[in-house]
Formats: C-alpha cells, structure tokens, sequence
C-alpha cells in the first residue's frame, strides 16, 4: 500500500487536521505490513499558486517550452506522480473562511490535468484517477457539518470525484474555536470516527 498524506494547515505544528490524518496514516500503517508514506506539508513546502506564468507554460507545447516554463511544469508534474503511485490519499483539510486552504487549492490546481488526471468527453468530464481510497480530515473552528455554512465538503466531493476519486471518507473535528471542553470534545469524536472507519 502506497499512502499519499497532504497536510494543507498554513500551521506548520498545532494542527488539528494534520493531527486527524497523522492518526489515520498511522492507524493504516498499523494494519498494512509494508505499506510507505509519502508526506507533504504544504505550510513548510508551498507548491506556487496558478498564475498567468503558469498557465502559458502548461498551454505551450512541451518541446517549444523555455528552460523556465518546463521547469514550472514539472512542479506540477511531481505532484501528478504522487497522486498517481498512491493507493490511499489523506489530506488534511482545516476550514478558513467557510472554504479549504489557499494551499490546499494550489495543490488542487496542479494536480488537476486535461489528459492526465481528467478527460473530456462527448458526455462530459471523467476522472482518470480511479480505484483509489481517500480520507479527509476535515477541522473546523465552529459547527458546519451538514448546515448552510459548510461549503468545503461539498466542494471537496465535488473536486475529488472530477478526478475520479469516488471512495473518499471525512473525518470531522468541529467547535475548536469554542474553548478547552469544545477542543477535547471535537478531537474525541474524531478519534471515534478513525476507529469506526478504520478498524
């Protein structure tokens, strides 16, 4: 088993959603002799946002790229890769602003490639990012789950099945902004749905 773990917290300690997904990766490394992680924490290593730079790159053919554009692409090609050769993604997804990361988005935007990760087709889009198992864990300041203020997990269902990553699990920690008893609450619940999902 091939684990991909991305932590999108812009908190390099301290967080929640990273805690949640170190605790899924270790519970599926308990009970998967053999099984690698491949981590990246996009607070200590950023990957660029899309700029116009970026996207002339991606749009000029590969053999007519300058030194600086197939160097760009092949940021994106890494992240591409990894995505590819994992069998398990878990991502570590904090709610700001009702929405994910700016990392978390820039890291969407790279992996998200016409021909590669996706295609086109005469009856619409379709992943090409099949048979995977995704795990998000998912930390909130107040409470969203299921209301009118969470937005993040219908846009993550939505991005992550454009790719064809259909089997996708949450795991929710909410109330951590809503002091000590809220915080121990929210990460006991937590620790309760790993232990449902993953035994």
């Amino acid at each position: 088993m091939n684990i991909l773990q991305i932590n999108s917290s812009a908190r390099s300690t301290g967080s929640e959603s990273t805690r949640i997904a170190d605790a899924i990766v270790a519970k599926l490394t308990a009970t998967n002799a053999g099984a690698t992680v491949t981590r990246r924490d996009l607070a200590t290593d950023p990957h660029p946002v899309l700029d116009e730079a970026t996207l002339q790159a991606l749009f000029t053919p590969a053999d007519q790229r300058t030194a600086a554009q197939a160097s760009r692409v092949a940021l994106d090609d890494a992240l591409i890769a990894q995505v590819q050769a994992a069998d398990v993604i878990v991502i570590g997804a904090p709610m700001y602003n009702f929405g994910i990361t700016v990392q978390l988005k820039a890291w969407f935007d790279a992996i998200a490639r016409a021909g590669v990760t996706f295609k086109y087709t005469a009856t619409g889009p379709v992943g090409l990012l099949e048979n995977k198992k995704v795990y998000v864990a998912l930390a909130r300041g107040g409470m969203h789950r299921n209301g009118p203020t969470d937005t993040q997990e219908p846009h993550l269902k939505v991005f992550l099945k454009f790719l064809g990553l259909t089997d996708v699990q949450f795991v929710y920690a909410e109330g951590m902004g809503l002091g000590p008893d809220a915080v121990a609450k929210a990460q006991a619940d937590a620790d309760e749905q790993i232990n449902a999902i993953l035994v």
